[in-house]
């Protein structure tokens, strides 16, 4: 949940980016505090999204605003169908956590048509000048953090290599898993160069590694035929996992076929991942905090009313293929077992499993 010049634009080497919060281009006349804003976020695939879906609508509410968060777990045209219907029913601000960024130009032109402001959310819109804003997690420094985690989870367990690794993607259709992937590799790459890092199987690009619909059964079934064809005598010492549903998959393909369990790493700090972190078996996850996403979102709409601009962070390297879109990034965080107490120690959930 592209043209080649498009994806290499938005892998995002990090150097264009400013630390100092900046303001948009362009301007807003603002709109009465009771209107209607509508959220539009993708398949229930990750327990991030099921949160947000509660942030959004209490967020919003107590701002003083009407809420419309729809989640689309019909797929790409219920999305769009959910667009148009928020379009139709006057929304002022259309928040966009696309399946797919690339297939809602139409949508998101109708609501600019209509004088609507559109922010997407975690995921970048593509390929369309009918969005205005961006806010996320810095998501090439997440994977950044996950390549230096998989290096560092290893050397731990194992001072020398060479090390014997597997990599694994996200959705294709996500805008986010090209720059996850760019991100790491930015780390990896001159390791598997040098020959610390051998990827055993030889599937070493982007496209090779991808998991269709970030699906857990996917990314299993791939382990499985990964681990039966390369590692039958050969050890498995890490593999690149980009979130932690995917993660828990690989470690239980690994475990059904008997081997130990190697250096996986992760993203979303999801309950059963942070368990298995505590527990020594997933190595890394990183903590993006849903509620500073959110509230950080429902801030651009309440400037947006107010008929002030949103804060940005970052106004030059997010190039959806039509335009650079203003962003602002959030910094994202890596977590192992070492640190999880201190880097949990304000969430009301997972500061209970690291006690």
């Amino acid at each position: 949940m592209a043209a080649v010049a498009a994806i290499a634009a938005l892998a995002l080497s990090a150097c264009g980016r400013s630390d100092s919060s900046s303001s948009a281009s362009g301007g807003t006349s603002g709109f009465a505090q009771n209107s209607l804003i509508g959220v539009a976020l993708p398949q229930k695939t990750s327990e991030n999204w099921v949160l947000a879906e509660g942030l959004f609508n209490d967020g919003l509410k107590n701002a003083g605003f009407k809420a419309d968060v729809e989640f689309a777990n019909g797929g790409v045209s219920d999305q769009q169908n959910q667009i148009s219907s928020m379009v139709t029913k006057g929304a002022k601000v259309i928040v966009v956590g696309a399946i797919d960024g690339s297939q809602l130009g139409t949508q998101l032109k109708q609501a600019k048509d209509a004088g609507a402001t559109v922010i997407a959310y975690d995921r970048l819109v593509k390929n369309t000048d009918a969005v205005d804003y961006y806010v996320a997690y810095d998501n090439f420094k997440v994977g950044v953090l996950q390549g230096q985690a998989l290096l560092d989870g290893m050397k731990a367990k194992k001072p020398t290599g060479p090390y014997n690794v597997e990599l694994f993607a996200g959705s294709p259709d996500d805008a986010n898993a090209k720059v996850f992937w760019d991100g790491a590799m930015s780390i990896l790459q001159p390791k598997i160069d040098d020959g610390t890092l051998k990827v055993v199987s030889g599937q070493k690009s982007f496209d090779q590694a991808v998991t269709q619909g970030w699906k857990a059964e996917n990314a299993q079934k791939r382990m499985d035929t990964l681990l039966a064809a390369s590692y039958n005598s050969t050890t498995l010492d890490g593999v690149l996992s980009p979130n932690d549903t995917l993660a828990r998959a690989i470690i239980t393909s690994v475990k059904g076929a008997g081997k130990p369990v190697p250096v996986v790493t992760g993203q979303d700090s999801e309950v059963e991942s942070v368990k298995s972190i505590m527990a020594g078996e997933q190595y890394s996850t990183i903590n993006k905090d849903t509620r500073n996403l959110v509230s950080q979102a429902i801030d651009m709409v309440k400037k947006l009313q107010a008929g002030q601009k949103p804060d940005v962070n970052d106004d030059k390297s997010y190039n959806n293929g039509n335009k650079v879109v203003p962003a602002y990034l959030l910094p994202p965080v890596i977590v192992t077992k070492a640190n999880a107490k201190d880097a949990y120690a304000n969430d009301p959930t997972l500061s209970k499993l690291t006690q």
